[in-house]
């Protein structure tokens, strides 16, 4: 029986913490993910503005193919430098890849667009995503929050509050897959004209506040999104993890695979406004047999666990301003 970890977050696969960084005036915030050893890993990038860091080098033709930490920021270009605060962090507890003698951490990063929902613009000249970089990586552990912290803290998902949300499966056999997403889109989680998530048939053990199906059948023609739409300013970013032993050209099928939760539960994704990016982590701790069919399970539990990570960050997300939350806006 396929069910959810324990904690229902990425941190039920083995070898893995995550840590927040909130900055409450700024309302952006940091997430990164930690494995405990350098986990394998890749990217799938589907979105038509994305904002990224060293996702080349996670190609399966490079010569990298683990990385130290993945950084999920706001801030949009400004957040890109969250990665070079875990990185100055990594390094002093001694990680990294070794050249010539030198340890260098690999911290590939997406950033999100949440400068528009922020009330403090000047930083006195250096904007605080170095910092709140470090200060995720202090905070990482088992337990994180969802909704309105981290990267997901000024997410806005099309008409509604976003946020940061994660859920998790355990298979048949024992490997732990598990996803987590920063949503700030240009499409609607919502079925339009409802307050009932396209997530709903997913929902596990009431994780959605046992919402249920819409009351009539939705027409899949309809969409909604932010207005107005402005390039660069929306995207979903995640990772997904899982505790088997993939190779990195494995995990770029599984990275590909988990974009499906995207386009289930966000409607319509992969806009040239958005810059949707999710990232793999295999962590290796399982130690199963993997072939094409292992591939295609986790791929498939992946793209759930997305799909209902997306409904978590949605439901759990707080009222921000004048931006409405599905909760209260129901």
């Amino acid at each position: 029986m396929i069910r959810p970890g324990p904690r229902n977050l990425i941190t039920d696969v083995a070898g893995l913490r995550v840590g927040n960084a909130t900055d409450v005036r700024l309302r952006s915030g940091v997430t990164v993910v930690l494995p405990d050893v350098p986990a394998v890993a890749a990217v799938d990038v589907r979105g038509g503005a994305p904002g990224t860091r060293e996702t080349d080098a996670l190609s399966p033709t490079t010569l990298v193919d683990r990385v130290d930490a993945v950084v999920l920021s706001g801030g949009s270009i400004f957040g890109i430098d969250a990665a070079s605060g875990v990185t100055e962090w990594l390094a002093a507890a001694g990680r990294g890849f070794v050249v010539a003698g030198v340890r260098m951490p690999i911290v590939p990063a997406a950033v999100l667009f949440d400068l528009a929902i922020g009330s403090i613009r000047d930083w006195g000249g250096e904007p605080p995503y170095r910092s709140l970089g470090v200060a995720a990586c202090n905070a990482a552990g088992s337990e994180l929050g969802l909704g309105n912290i981290g990267a997901g803290t000024g997410a806005v998902a099309g008409r509604l509050k976003g946020g940061l949300g994660s859920a998790s499966l355990i298979l048949e056999d024992g490997p732990e897959v598990g996803a987590l997403v920063a949503v700030n889109s240009a499409g609607s989680a919502v079925i339009p004209g409802t307050s009932t998530l396209w997530a709903w048939a997913v929902e596990e053990d009431g994780e959605f506040g046992g919402m249920g199906p819409p009351k009539k059948m939705p027409d899949w023609t309809q969409y909604e999104t932010k207005l107005p739409l402005e390039p660069g300013a929306n995207t979903t970013i995640g990772v997904v993890a899982t505790s088997v032993a993939l190779t990195p050209a494995q995990a770029q099928r599984v990275a590909i695979m988990a974009h499906d939760g995207i386009a289930r539960a966000v409607r319509p994704a992969h806009t040239p406004f958005d810059g949707d990016t999710l990232f793999v982590l295999a962590t290796g701790v399982a130690n199963l047999p993997i072939g094409s069919t292992e591939v295609t399970r986790i791929g498939a539990a992946a793209s759930a666990c997305v799909e209902r990570a997306i409904g978590r960050a949605v439901y759990q997300a707080e009222p921000m301003g004048d931006i409405m939350a599905l909760r209260t806006a129901e």
